[in-house]
């Protein structure tokens, strides 16, 4: 995850096996220092100590403690001390800023819940994500905590000193994985620790991302920005950005820092980041077992809108939320440390939902080159785009146009063969909002058939029918004695799907085939011409009979 670039104050990373002493020691130091103010004008003792000091601490101990000879006149500029002690100590619940798939939190022996944005979450809460969930909190100062996939937290403390900016953060990572982007400290009892089963990672402002260690998988602290100190009773390391710190056990020294593994070298022919679906490939990295592939929001990186483990190098998503994202890709080493990202920003408009589409129908074979494509009006939409390709993905499309009609004609001649399309709405100041689903098209070679119908025959004339097309189209039917068409006895356009003509003079076989003509103009191929075998009694003119078309 990439997080916010800021500048970071040094991060200190404590491996200890009696973890349940650390608080103790850190209360301990806190309480032996002061929270320094700087008196401003119109500040009077008792003013401050309302708003800072416990209730049980007058404004007087605070004027002892500072020696000040006059309470009712301070200079402004002066530095006043505040024991951390007598500091007042307030809740701070922490504030989910996003929520994506199946998140649960429970608190005080009450049953699971689902967690929703906008929720304060206090003291004691256990949250725990699913396969494909996650979850962005914020603390008192602002720092930031997403808690991935497949992962459970316990917030264990949660409060502030106050109104001095200060905050007592402290969690316990007890599986998975979080990334985190803490505010720098504001004085000397500001804390953010997270403690996962073989570490205790304790910071004062820095980017960083923490594994709880699974699956045959080392505990793992990953360090974005600031310079990190690692050890446990056996020994301590400083590990410099961009490194990693491994732990894998608590009876053993950390092992010496390796560096995060480079950022994956997208391929910029094959990225595609708009239109959706996003298409990336990118170059492997050695001794990579994998990767991880994330789209975040551009303005709050820890705000996870899309997330997957691959092995392989390439991704496609096919939906994303609109706004101004983020992808990022990083490589995973056979350890599970995550590496440097590869980012990119793009823009999913907000613009006008894809249209309903009716005609061809989904997975329609039709027998024309240049065929119709038909779709409803979206409430707002001034036109619409229309694409066409021979795969699912529409990275080359073979026809993309844009019209003011709710149809269109391929401008183009397909080739026998299998095709998608899909459409999108165009908005009055012409952006084009998402496409819709890609529909499957096959063409054919094969000649349509007309469903010709019996032909009748009788008072001299020949009637033939056919099946009736699409409204509004026309008809081109010939007959010919031959079949090659290239002297046909008749050769007519009409609006109904029938003709009649006059009987010929002499029997034998008869071919007749018809084109559908629509309301554009566009003529689709000659049906497969069929056969009518005139009768020997119509041969003699020995009476009217019906006449049978044979299909060849």
């Amino acid at each position: 995850m990439m997080l916010f670039n800021r500048g970071a104050l040094r991060l200190t990373v404590l491996l200890q096996i009696a973890l349940a002493t650390l608080p103790l020691s850190c209360s301990a130091a806190a309480s032996a220092q002061d929270w320094s103010y700087r008196v401003r004008p119109g500040d009077t003792l008792w003013d401050l100590g309302t708003r800072y000091l416990k209730p049980t601490v007058s404004w007087e101990e605070l004027q002892n403690h500072n020696a000040v000879a006059n309470p009712y006149r301070l200079p402004p500029g002066q530095v006043l001390r505040f024991p951390i002690a007598w500091l007042r100590v307030e809740p701070a619940p922490a504030r989910v800023v996003a929520v994506r798939g199946q998140v649960d939190v429970s608190a005080g022996g009450e049953p699971a819940a689902a967690v929703r944005e906008g929720m304060r979450l206090p003291i004691g809460s256990h949250i725990r994500t699913g396969a494909d969930a996650s979850i962005t909190l914020a603390f008192a100062d602002d720092s930031r905590l997403l808690l991935r996939e497949n992962s459970e937290l316990r917030l264990d403390q949660l409060s502030s000193y106050g109104a001095t900016g200060m905050v007592d953060t402290r969690l316990r990572l007890q599986r998975g994985r979080s990334g985190s982007r803490v505010t720098p400290a504001q004085g000397p009892a500001s804390r953010y620790m997270i403690t996962a089963p073989t570490a205790t990672s304790s910071v004062r402002g820095t980017v960083f991302r923490v594994s709880a260690g699974q699956d045959g998988d080392p505990a793992v602290t990953e360090v974005v920005e600031g310079r990190v100190q690692v050890g446990n009773r056996h020994g301590q390391r400083m590990v410099d950005p961009g490194q990693a710190s491994l732990s894998a056990s608590a009876t053993r020294a950390p092992a010496p820092a390796q560096p995060l593994p480079a950022a994956p070298v997208i391929d910029a022919a094959r990225l595609r980041l708009e239109p959706l679906p996003l298409l990336a490939a990118w170059q492997p990295v050695p001794q990579a077992r994998g990767y991880r592939v994330e789209v975040v929001r551009a303005d709050a990186p820890e705000i996870l809108l899309f997330a997957r483990d691959t092995p392989d190098s390439s991704i496609r998503i096919d939906d994303l939320p609109p706004g101004q994202l983020r992808l990022l890709v990083r490589a995973v080493t056979a350890d599970g440390v995550e590496g440097h990202d590869s980012a990119h920003d793009f823009q999913v408009p907000d613009g006008l939902p894809p249209p309903l589409t009716t005609a061809p129908v989904h997975g329609q074979t039709l027998a024309l080159a240049q065929p119709r494509f038909a779709w409803a009006q979206v409430p707002g939409a001034s036109g619409s785009v229309l694409q066409i390709a021979q795969d699912t993905d529409f990275r080359q499309p073979l026809v993309e146009r844009r019209t003011d009609a709710t149809r269109l004609r391929s401008p183009v001649a397909l080739a026998p063969g299998d095709y998608y399309w899909r459409v999108a709405s165009v908005d009055a100041q012409g952006r084009s909002g998402r496409f819709g689903q890609a529909l499957p098209l096959r063409i054919s070679d094969a000649p349509p058939e007309s469903g010709l119908q019996p032909a009748q025959a009788g008072k001299g004339q020949l009637t033939l029918r056919w099946q009736a097309g699409a409204e509004g189209q026309r008809y081109r039917v010939q007959v010919d004695r031959r079949g090659d068409f290239s002297a046909p006895l008749l050769d007519r356009e009409t609006s109904a799907p029938e003709v009649v003509m006059k009987q010929p003079w002499r029997g034998g076989t008869l071919h007749v085939r018809v084109q559908y003509i629509d309301d554009d103009g566009y003529a689709a191929p000659f049906s497969t011409a069929q056969q009518i075998r005139l009768p020997c009694k119509l041969c003699y003119g020995a009476g009217a009979g019906a006449l049978l078309l044979l299909a060849l």
